[in-house]
């Protein structure tokens, strides 16, 4: 009989049975590589999208409080003026009352009456006027 060569006779069961096997474990490896990438590539993603969320909804929340404020400072300045503009009349009606009391008080005096003494006062300004009236007339 014809010996063969031992590298040219057929593969056995073993050396097929071994090459799949190992066929097998690479392409499960591959297989497992890829699952471990979809899943990094999806967490990545959701936090990406989450930051990216995250940030839109605090600059529009920045927004809403910054026309919010506007608007507060915008009423509380109109209110502020309203009320200086209430304080202005009231202080001059308090400045009115206390002229009339100022008044009052000095017509009720035991020493005058009251026509006499706005009288007097009267008086005291003419004089005056009419000095002042001749220190002009001597200055010419």
């Amino acid at each position: 009989m014809i010996e063969l060569d031992s590298s040219l006779e057929p593969n056995t069961d073993q050396q097929m049975q071994h090459r799949r096997a190992t066929k097998r474990k690479g392409s499960a490896k591959i297989f497992l590589l890829i699952w471990v990438l979809m899943i990094g590539g999806g967490v990545l993603a959701t936090y990406l999208y989450s930051n990216h969320m995250k940030e839109e909804m605090l600059q529009t929340m920045k927004t809403q409080t910054d026309e919010q404020i506007a608007v507060m400072r915008a009423d509380y300045e109109s209110r502020m003026n309203t009320i200086a503009g209430q304080l202005d009349t009231l202080q001059s009606k308090v400045d009115s009352f206390n002229e009339l009391l100022t008044f009052t008080k000095d017509n009720a005096s035991d020493k005058t009456d009251n026509s006499n003494k706005l009288y007097t006062q009267l008086a005291e300004v003419k004089k005056k006027l009419d000095q002042l009236q001749k220190q002009m007339d001597l200055l010419k």
